[in-house]
Parts: C-alpha cells; structure tokens; sequence
C-alpha cells in the first residue's frame, strides 16, 4: 500500500504527521469518505465540493486547487490498484503549538488512504439492523455545523459506545430538541406509502453524499421525496427504515427501540432502492475514471 502525504507516495510506516499537529491534537481538521466502483471513482466532484467547503467552513486553506485534489485521488487509486474500494482523504490543520491557536498551524498535511472496507457484517444487509435511540445528543448546529465533516467525531463515537453496549451495530441520535438527525455515521431514512423521508440538515444531520443521490434517485422513481422534522414515532410506525452512507451504501433497518419495524424484514421499497443504488454506483458518468 501505498500513501499520499502531502504530494508523495510513502509507504504507511512512512505516512506520520507530527505530534504537535492539531489534527491529532484537537480534531482541527475536515476529511471525505469516498467510495471507487467499477474502476471510477463515486460522485468524487460531490465530495470535492463538500471539502472545500468544510474548509472554507473552518477556515483552513487546503494547499492544492479543486483540480489537483481530484486528481491526487484518482492517483492514490490507481497507484494502490483500488477499484472497488474506500477512499480516505483527510486534511489536517498542520502542526502548531501546545496552544489552541490555530493560526500558528502554517502548513496543512494532505492525506489520501485507498484501501477496503467493510462496516456491516453482509447478513444486516440480508436481514435488516436492528438499533437503539441513545442518550448522547447529536451536536447543536450552533455549536458545530454538522455540514463540517470535521475529524472531531467523538460525539458520534460515544453515541458507537453506547450503541454496542446495547448489543446493536449502530445507534439513533436526536437533536437538542429530541427530533432525529442521525445515525453515528449515516442519515436516516423513512418510507410510508409512496413517500421517501429523511431530516433536513438543520435537524442535526451530515447532509450526505449518499444520502443525495438516493433522494434523486427516488424521486426519479416517482417516490415523494420529502425532509421534514422527524419523529421516533414516524421511524416506529413507518413502513420502511434504512441508513446511507459513502461506506455503509444502503442498509435496512428492521427494529428501532425493540419496535418491528413493517413486517421485520427489508422491505420492498428499500430493496426496491437498492437495487438501483447499486445501477447507479456502476454508471461511468457517475464518478471519475480511474486508468
């Protein structure tokens, strides 16, 4: 394997940043999961856009043009020989002082992981997740944007925590209001009848790259597609419930709070969903070529 680290390829016991950088000191920094199929990689220019735009966000000045990130991880691909894979680009404010300052950070590191990946034993795509409400809160947009995929995940960690304490694979956040935003790495999503919902991002939630295309893929399939305030009610006595994510895709969730949800099984919309996910993820116009 190989590793991009600010313009080089190294391997990873080469790939190091320094102690004093306040990515590792403050989770000062932004990062994209992206995923590569069929030798392209996923909406890449969708992912692109949302860096710069956490960036811009914190204020941290990535070091390369839009162009040249794209083409950085095309290379990283190409070079490991990722073709259905998971990309990790991380961009970290550099190293500093002890202080919380971040404006003695002169030189951001870049840093590009292509390898695999597997978050969900494949039998919860099979059967359907099973997962809990848990009592740590998704962070207050006042606070932190949830827009900004920043590296400071630990919200969404001990929201994990308890989620596997409680015997699941994953958890349901609320907001400070006590409506849903999200899963601890992915949105949700809720079907009753022909309508497909999901939480606005002022909710709390990451707005996803995912989670994007599978609303126009939806309503491309005549669904409603709609983002209202979102109940645990509305998740309890939908039809249908599912997760997206870069790494996840499109997962069922078939019991909420010990809750069936529907019949208990993947339902047919989500299946329905899936299946042209999965058309979608193969089209070459979807995603950059990797040679």
């Amino acid at each position: 394997m190989q590793i991009y680290l600010n313009g080089s390829f190294v391997p990873p016991e080469q790939a190091t940043v320094s102690v004093f950088d306040h990515g590792l000191l403050y989770g000062d920094g932004i990062f994209e999961g992206i995923r590569s199929y069929g030798s392209h990689v996923f909406l890449l220019d969708e992912h692109i856009e949302r860096l710069y735009d956490s960036a811009k966000a914190i204020n941290l000045a990535i070091p390369l043009t839009q162009a040249e990130m794209t083409r950085a991880v095309v290379e990283t691909c190409r070079i490991n020989n990722v073709r259905d894979g998971y990309i990790r680009l991380v961009i970290t404010r550099g190293p500093g002082s002890l202080g919380l300052s971040p404006y003695r950070c002169k030189t951001p590191q870049v840093i590009i992981i292509a390898d695999s990946i597997q978050l969900y034993p494949a039998e919860c795509y099979e059967k359907g997740l099973k997962i809990v409400t848990v009592g740590t809160i998704r962070n207050a947009p006042e606070a932190i944007n949830p827009r900004v995929k920043s590296l400071n995940y630990l919200n969404n960690i001990m929201a994990k925590i308890e989620a596997v304490n409680a015997g699941v694979e994953e958890a349901l956040m609320l907001n400070q209001q006590g409506f849903v935003a999200e899963a601890t790495g992915d949105n949700v999503f809720y079907v009753k009848g022909n309508r497909l919902a999901t939480p606005h991002p002022t909710a709390g939630c990451l707005e996803g790259i995912t989670r994007n295309a599978v609303m126009r893929i939806a309503a491309a399939a005549g669904m409603e597609v709609i983002e209202p305030t979102v109940s645990r009610y509305d998740l309890y006595t939908a039809d249908e419930v599912f997760l997206t994510g870069s790494a996840a895709e499109l997962i069922p969730v078939v019991e909420i709070d010990r809750r069936t949800i529907g019949t208990g099984l993947p339902g047919p919309k989500t299946l329905d969903l899936l299946a042209r996910f999965k058309a979608f993820t193969l089209d070459p116009a979807n995603g950059e070529l990797i040679p």
